[in-house]
């Protein structure tokens, strides 16, 4: 049994998660993941924006309908970025003033 939870160990380690975490790097590690997931959002926004447009074959309302969702899909790409630097910065904070 201790050969097995020893061997679980060094597994664990190799894959990084050897070590307990504090609450700010976990925190921060979901941010991050959601903010990765939300730009992933983005991107099929945009993709999709730019498929009504060459599709719109010259109909003005589904190019302004193409060009309304690329316009919201840079707005929340903005915010993203923003909020990504803004926890990134306030992670940083908080772990250095815990160690």
């Amino acid at each position: 049994m201790d050969k097995m939870m020893e061997l679980l160990e060094i597994t664990a380690r190799a894959a990084g998660f050897g070590d307990p975490k504090s609450i700010p790097e976990i925190i921060g590690a979901v941010i991050g993941i959601v903010l990765s997931f939300v730009g992933v959002i983005f991107l099929i926004l945009t993709m999709y924006g730019g498929f009504l447009w060459m599709t719109s074959a010259g109909n003005e309302i589904k190019v302004l309908k193409a060009k309304e969702t690329l316009r919201n899909s840079i707005i929340g790409l903005i915010i993203i970025l923003s909020a990504y630097s803004i926890t990134k910065f306030v992670i940083g904070v908080i772990i250095s003033s815990t160690f």
